[in-house]
């Protein structure tokens, strides 16, 4: 099999040839880049400036020559514009705070404050308000709630749909010609399986709700208000969402007409519905305000595309699984097996008919970064006789790699998923 056959079959619980690797395909399936910097090396590959596919968790570019070490099978097609609203273009040199150089988008603005923190502003515009900031030494940003404290929850004067005007837009012409150029040179000129990171689905997404990307946001922002108004104005909630879904069911026609079935996977969401102990919210709450939504989503992919639909939601989901296979999820990411409740027996017994697991191939917050090589290998090799049982397993970390994790501990992690050594 090449790497495209390798994913479908995948996809279609069938036994591929070998296990499928993904290292990059998604923002939550990559690697920041001063680890993957210092992974290069490691590898014996050469040293130089990393394009930042993803500013927000600065993570890098996985390049051809590292695909080809990894033996990784799937890619990601892109969108050109970033989660702080500027564009992956007119490159231009930075430096990580520890020293890794890096090349971001032209439109990369920020300000340094008396603490040394870096202060991004949205679409680069200096007239708003910082979106999102990172403190001295960190490796990711953080949005920033520009809602005031004082803001008033008053019912009689919510307005979602002039609230969120600005979050969600219909693809441009010049968005849709990347896809189709970009999906077929991917398409033609590679064998990898490629997900479309189209996006656009994540349904109250508190990476999304602060409005990194919107100059001047307006209504509930605070994370803490919103979970709060699920309960105390729903119908709040429920506009924001439906007109989400319209805008996302507008893309999903125009990314269907640039793309057609060169992919095989279509990125929807990255909303967390769990924490490490238990479910973010209620069942009763998601089934009311979340699924309907997600199902009209996934049943218009799968009436229109031969796509297969991802969606990455972090923590303790294992109740909420019957409601995802429900609604039309497909691949389901990062499967957080260090979370309650969720043993990679039990679910693979109970689901692995119905879902494509994509990741949980070892723990990202303690075993890699923190783990001997022979205890990342022998992790990865218990969650992989488990979870690649039968076919419908790609394997991955839990969410993205990390800022300093060893490189010998990655070296261990890839020879253990691809029975190889890889230096």
């Amino acid at each position: 099999m090449n790497s495209r056959e390798r994913l479908i079959a995948t996809l279609n619980h069938q036994t591929p040839d070998r296990l499928p690797i993904d290292l990059g395909a998604t923002s939550q399936t990559s690697i920041n880049a001063s680890t993957l910097y210092q992974f290069r090396k490691a590898l014996g590959l050469d040293s130089h400036r990393l394009m930042i596919t993803e500013p927000s968790q600065l993570l890098g570019e996985v390049e051809q020559d590292i695909l080809d070490l990894l033996g990784v099978d799937v890619v990601g097609l892109w969108n050109t514009t970033t989660c702080f609203g500027y564009q992956n273009k007119d490159w231009k040199e930075w430096s990580m705070d520890d020293g890794t150089p890096v090349f971001m988008g032209g439109g990369f603005t920020y300000d340094e404050d008396s603490q040394a923190r870096k202060l991004v502003y949205p679409h680069g515009d200096r007239t708003a308000e910082y979106s999102a900031i990172i403190p001295k030494g960190g490796s990711f940003f953080d949005s920033v709630t520009r809602e005031p404290f004082d803001f008033d929850l008053d019912e009689e004067d919510l307005t979602p749909l002039e609230d969120f005007k600005d979050d969600f837009a219909i693809a441009t012409d010049e968005e849709a010609r990347h896809w189709e150029k970009k999906s077929i040179d991917l398409y033609e000129n590679t064998e990898y399986g490629i997900v479309g990171m189209l996006g656009g689905g994540a349904l109250g997404d508190a990476a999304v709700i602060p409005g990194p990307a919107v100059r001047h946001p307006k209504g509930i922002r605070r994370v803490d208000d919103w979970l709060l108004a699920h309960v105390m104005y729903p119908d709040y909630i429920k506009a924001v969402f439906r007109y989400q879904t319209d805008i996302m069911l507008k893309n999903l026609e125009i990314y269907k007409q640039a793309v057609g079935d060169r992919i095989q996977v279509i990125w929807i969401s990255g909303t967390d519905f769990g924490n490490q102990r238990s479910g973010m919210i209620s069942l009763q709450t998601f089934r009311e305000l979340y699924k309907p939504f997600y199902k009209e989503i996934n049943d218009w992919v799968h009436k229109n595309t031969s796509w297969k639909t991802f969606y990455h939601t972090c923590g303790a989901v294992y109740d909420f699984l019957d409601d995802f296979a429900d609604m039309g999820l497909d691949c389901l990411n990062p499967l957080q097996l260090s979370a309650n409740g969720m043993d990679a027996a039990t679910i693979k017994a109970n689901y692995g008919d119905k879902f494509t697991f994509w990741g949980g191939g070892v723990d990202t917050q303690h075993t890699l970064p923190f783990g001997t090589p022979e205890e990342v290998r022998r992790q990865v090799r218990e969650r992989i006789d488990i979870l690649s049982k039968d076919g419908g397993y790609v394997f991955n970390t839990i969410h993205n790699i990390v800022a300093n994790v060893p490189p010998e501990n990655l070296i261990a992690m890839y020879e253990e998923a691809t029975g190889r050594r890889v230096i």
